[in-house]
């Protein structure tokens, strides 16, 4: 919404000021104000929308460490009756997704290369697992007040300016840094935004080969082939052959399993549990852990939620399989979530959600949610920004006081639902899908997740945050050890 002073002459203004926009951009009506009128002061409350994947609450892969470590405590604490319980809806999807869709892709690969194509996709895991392990230390040390090297930083003197709270709203004006991250995940909510790139660049309309000198192509194109950038064979006739086996092969084992969770449909049990999460954080909390540098102590980490529902209706949408799939078409299921609340500090509601997210698929006891907005510290990863939109601003004070008072229509957005709506279908949900179709963000964060082998995350086991202290002085008792005998 924007506040201006405007002499208005023509009864279609709206209409052709449209037609002078990008259809990225729309304005819907024009509200005559009090003069005395300011959008950002007079808003009260804000509405954010959150779409994810269904198959980001699928549970871990049973071969994951976090998978391991769910089971493992699970049977130390004598809770596995009741893990096993929260989990029942989902039990035997991995078996099945192993037995169905894996299987047979293995049984077809050449045995020469069929145990070097899964170590090929554990190699990959680990390596996103370290690359997570970067960003979570770099976390680590911007709460304690340290650079992102580990060193300790003194607090710079601040204006008036830089003293004011960085809400969520924040967060999607200005792009974050990409810091040690595991893959470019863009922080800015899509159609919320200017993106860093040109929108050339963001539609996929400049192919970054096109800039390259002639030279840096033919290297290119070489490496592609097995030679060196004169042109001189790299590897044997044999081992490049091989190498491109095993390269086919990898890239259909990784699209089966995208197909795997691309054709996951979640039950109501599962909407329910999420539901059920989610109205956890209605009213006043305590949020110091759900964003940066604020103490449980801070007042201003307090804030006030009115409401956090989940769309009970998934989501189907269709698009390609995955890269090589010769096409084929599949649906992918989606979730809504919507959140009303008075303001949002920086990542607060991508933290929010991804807490939910981890919680329900590992099966963890949702009391968890509860201990998270007292006192002790979580680690909580933020789930990609590509699925967050603010939808719109709400203005109840204005329209029940000063609205009335001064004769002026009430500011509302329920009159142009049907067309916001439609423009959401069109410019926002069809570009978030398409990027995730094409980036696989969601999975590839999972991924990094459930791979993650320090114990920042374990609080989502049967111990609940007990096991993140036990881990890391287990760890620190063993490191120590090490050190007395060198």
């Amino acid at each position: 919404m924007i506040s201006l002073k405007l002499i208005v002459e023509e009864d279609d203004i709206v209409e052709k000021i449209n037609a002078a926009l990008s259809p990225q951009i729309r304005v819907w009506g024009i509200e005559r104000t009090i003069g005395s009128f300011s959008c950002y002061q007079a808003c009260d409350s804000r509405w954010y929308e959150y779409l994810i994947p269904s198959h980001a609450f699928l549970p871990p892969h049973p071969s994951s460490w976090l998978a391991k470590k769910l089971e493992e405590i699970a049977e130390q604490t004598g809770d596995r009756e009741a893990y096993e319980s929260r989990q029942a809806e989902v039990r035997g999807y991995w078996e099945k997704v192993d037995e169905e869709y894996i299987k047979p892709i293995l049984d077809s690969i050449d045995e020469d290369i069929r145990f070097d194509v899964v170590k090929a996709l554990q190699g990959e895991e680990e390596a996103s697992a370290k690359a997570a392990k970067a960003e979570a230390d770099m976390d680590q040390n911007v709460k304690a007040g340290k650079g992102v090297g580990g060193v300790k930083r003194e607090p710079k003197a601040e204006s008036e300016d830089t003293k004011k709270e960085k809400t969520e709203e924040a967060a999607i004006i200005v792009n974050e840094p990409a810091v040690a991250r595991p893959a470019p995940v863009d922080d800015t909510p899509a159609a919320t935004a200017p993106k860093e790139e040109p929108e050339a660049v963001v539609e996929g309309m400049v192919d970054s080969s096109a800039s390259m000198p002639n030279k840096q192509e033919a290297e290119l194109s070489n490496a592609e082939k097995g030679l060196t950038p004169s042109g001189k064979p790299l590897l044997s006739p044999e081992e490049f052959d091989r190498q491109q086996r095993l390269r086919a092969a990898t890239k259909k084992l990784r699209n089966a399993y995208l197909a795997a969770k691309r054709a996951y449909r979640i039950p109501e049990q599962r909407i329910k549990r999420i539901q059920d999460a989610l109205s956890k954080y209605k009213g006043t909390k305590n949020y110091h852990n759900f964003t940066i540098q604020k103490t449980f102590r801070d007042p201003s980490a307090k804030r006030f939620i009115k409401s956090f529902i989940v769309n009970p209706k998934p989501i189907l949408i269709k698009g390609k399989g995955g890269e090589g799939d010769d096409g084929e078409v599949v649906e992918t299921e989606w979730l809504s979530m919507k959140v009303h609340g008075q303001s949002f500090m920086m990542h607060q509601i991508r933290k929010m959600i991804g807490m939910v997210t981890l919680l329900v698929r590992c099966g963890s006891n949702l009391s968890t949610l509860d201990a998270s907005m007292q006192e002790e510290k979580f680690s909580i990863p933020k789930v990609p920004g590509l699925g967050l939109l603010l939808e719109r601003p709400v203005f109840d004070s204005y329209n029940d006081i000063q609205a009335p008072k001064h004769g002026r229509d009430q500011l509302r957005f329920d009159k142009y639902e049907k067309a916001m709506e439609e423009f959401k279908q069109r410019e926002i949900y069809q570009r978030i899908f398409r990027e995730e179709e094409e980036r696989n963000e969601f999975g590839r964060f999972f991924n990094h997740v459930d791979n993650f082998k320090e114990p920042y995350f374990l609080y989502v086991t049967s111990k609940g945050l007990e096991a993140t202290k036990q881990q890391r002085s287990g760890e620190d008792a063993a490191s120590g050890a090490a050190k007395n005998e060198s």
